[in-house]
């Protein structure tokens, strides 16, 4: 054998296949939320998300990488309940938001006899030298937002303004358990509070008096909600982004920029235009913020283009827009130490690392690996970056790059989903068509493993959600985006990149407004036929899905065609009316539409696939959060009776606790994906 081997090389034994990915092991991948590298560029915290099966939720766990020697990666803290960590600027501590604190408590019975929350989120720290993780802050709200000093000596925090106690004695005596919608809601208050004090609390005796809450100071208050805390490099000022109290997306002025005096005072308003804002970001020289666009416009009036970013001079107010001829959206961003902004840019089906040194200089993508990038993040002092990468074919792990411009060489430091990148993933590529009214439209085909471009498949129409979002070259593992299981068994997914979505053009992102379910329905339709035609799918094997977006066009599309053998679709709406007035984004509603309910009557009419269901032959399988007010739930029950009352078979799924996301119970979203696929099987 050794010699017919040395004399025919190529006569070797064939590499066992590799086996087909299963339910359990893509229920059981790892997300990897955030990634922070450290200031001086040898050490990166990893936030990871995995689902704990016998407690019935998802861990969330942080993770630390030391680049020395061969490098290590252990575990930073340890009760699942960790996340948004943050360096300290110096480089020698790390804080981050729990709500547990470092060591599990149980429930507290309260004194009206009711269990109380185990614990509400509060700041905790740990040295990076060593030792255990303790709480720094302690207060009775929960902390939604926190920043470093400038220093690395103290931490601003945000929670809710308390109440005292009388003040919640005569609520109670007043209301019982009523909720006031609107008036029970208040804003925050900013603190301050030195590290070392909070953890001298830790580390007194026993016995001895220590109370930390004597060292925190409020800096400032506000109406609103804080969504983020920024300070700036030179320590002088705290850059403050708002949101809404509620959190529901109602009135574009609580979404704005701030400029508070680190030394307390109060906050002057920054930025405040029709749009969503989010991520802050200082420019290392402290003479502008940077921020991200996601909804809505900062030049002009309302409109849901793709998100953009802009800096702002804290000084005049004057704002620019980075990258302003990319025509993709810009999915995440940092900004660079020496000045300029380096960002995720999205382009089609793909999501690449763009550079750009100062405002109006080009915008040059970066050499690096096809498929996506995220959670980029570069040292302040060190041109290294620490980053997220995945593929088709390459499930999501953290690398460690030298520089911007040596992506190509970037080192794996995790392995969190070494199972799965052992298994026969599928394949992939993007897939092109022409619309009804001559746009070319974009989507992915992810093939099952073994049959790349192989024809007469059955297919799996599966519609992101959004509509500000797209399919691409990027591994999900998930109930959310599961076209990678549903290709493991057999099926071609089709995932198309409809009018709406974004990493088109503006145009063709703004292009649903006002036909918010019929055109890209239509752009969907447009593709069946055209894989169809090129004997790609089967076409008496067509089956189709969705979730929220993707659910709302999921049930117009049965009301326009029986091709489908099999429909299976989630949050999504089937009217717009009701639902306008329990989503908690009805300005975007509005918009997609054309104006509230009595302003656009008959377009909330025509849009909806309620008074078209005596048209549906397709077998529905329905699934929804009991607690979902981003699509209402009573959306899922009416789509159900209506189908129910037709003979229609039908099948509705609810889950307890769970709003939109379905992010409480992984129980849950597993049970989804898997009677998903049955029903797919058993209806094909």
């Amino acid at each position: 054998m050794l010699a017919l081997l040395t004399l025919f090389p190529n006569l070797g034994f064939a590499e066992a296949p590799k086996p087909l990915l299963t339910l359990d092991e893509f229920f059981n991948a790892v997300e990897i939320h955030r990634v922070q590298i450290s200031p001086d560029g040898r050490a990166v915290v990893i936030e990871t998300s995995r689902a704990d099966w016998d407690a019935d939720r998802f861990r969330s766990d942080l993770w630390l990488y030391r680049d020395e020697g061969a490098g290590s990666l252990v575990p930073l803290t340890t009760t699942g309940h960790d996340h948004d960590a943050q360096w300290s600027p110096d480089g020698k501590w790390i804080a981050f938001l729990s709500d547990r604190g470092p060591e599990e408590e149980p429930a507290k019975e309260s004194k009206h006899g009711t269990t109380e929350p185990e614990n509400v989120v509060q700041v905790c720290a740990i040295s990076v030298a060593g030792g255990e993780a303790f709480a720094v802050t302690r207060s009775e709200e929960e902390v939604h937002a926190f920043a470093w000093s400038a220093h690395s000596r103290e931490i601003y925090f945000a929670t809710r303004t308390a109440w005292s106690k009388e003040q919640k004695e005569a609520y109670k005596k007043e209301w019982k358990d009523a909720v006031q919608f609107r008036e029970s809601e208040r804003g925050d208050v900013i603190n301050r509070i030195a590290v070392a004090d909070a953890l001298r609390c830790v580390t007194a005796s026993a016995g001895a008096p220590c109370d930390a809450s004597t060292a925190v100071a409020q800096i400032t208050t506000t109406p609103l909600r804080a969504k983020q805390l920024e300070t700036s490099p030179d320590g002088k000022h705290i850059a403050l982004l708002t949101e809404s109290r509620t959190e529901r997306w109602e009135s574009l002025e609580d979404y704005a920029i701030y400029l508070v005096d680190a030394a307390g005072g109060p906050a002057k308003k920054l930025v405040v235009r029709p749009a969503f804002l989010d991520s802050l970001r200082w420019a290392q020289d402290s003479r502008s913020i940077f921020f991200h666009f996601l909804n809505g416009a900062v030049e002009g009036p309302y409109q849901d283009a793709q998100p953009r970013v802009y800096s702002v001079d804290p000084d005049s107010g004057s704002i620019v827009r980075w990258a302003a001829m990319f025509p993709g959206a810009l999915a995440g961003y940092a900004s660079l130490p020496g000045g300029g902004l380096l960002a995720t840019g999205r382009m089609g089906t793909e999501v690449q690392m763009y550079l750009q040194r100062s405002v109006g200089g080009d915008f040059v993508k970066q050499a690096g690996s096809p498929g996506t990038y995220e959670e980029i993040s570069p040292a302040a002092h060190s041109p290294r970056l620490a980053f997220v990468h995945s593929s088709l074919q390459e499930p999501a792990e953290v690398y460690l790059a030298e520089s911007a411009a040596d992506l190509a060489h970037a080192r794996r430091i995790t392995s969190f989903n070494r199972i799965l990148a052992e298994r026969a993933l599928p394949e992939g590529k993007p897939y092109r068509w022409t619309a009804d009214d001559g746009v070319t439209v974009e989507g992915m085909l992810i093939y099952p493993p073994g049959k790349f471009d192989a024809k007469h498949l059955r297919t799996l129409t599966l519609i992101h959600g959004g509509p500000g979002d797209a399919d691409g070259n990027h591994f999900e593992a998930d109930w959310y985006q599961w076209g990678s299981l549903a290709a493991a068994q057999g099926w071609l997914v089709f995932e198309p990149n409809y009018r709406g979505s974004i990493g088109y053009g503006d145009t063709f992102a703004l292009g649903i407004v006002p036909q918010i379910v019929s055109k890209p329905g239509r752009d969907i339709m447009a593709g069946v036929d055209a894989l169809v035609k090129d004997g790609i799918a089967d076409p008496d094997h067509l089956t189709i899905g969705g979730y929220s977006y993707g659910g709302y066009l999921t049930n117009w599309l049965i009301t326009q065609t029986t091709r489908f053998q099999a429909a299976v679709t989630g949050a999504g709406a089937v009217e717009h009316a009701v639902n306008w007035g329990n989503d908690d984004t009805t300005l975007d509603d509005a918009y997609f539409l054309g104006g509230k309910p009595w302003e656009a009557k008959q377009r909330y009419n025509e849009e909806a696939a309620i008074w078209q269901m005596n048209k549906v032959k397709t077998p529905t399988h329905i699934v929804a959060g009991a607690d979902d007010t981003r699509v209402y739930v009573g959306e899922n029950y009416l789509l159900e009776r209506a189908l129910h009352a037709q003979g229609i078979p039908v099948k509705l799924l609810l889950f307890p606790g769970e709003g939109h996301p379905l992010d409480k119970n992984p129980w849950h979203g597993k049970i989804k994906v898997r009677e998903e696929l049955r029903w797919l099987e058993s209806h094909q």
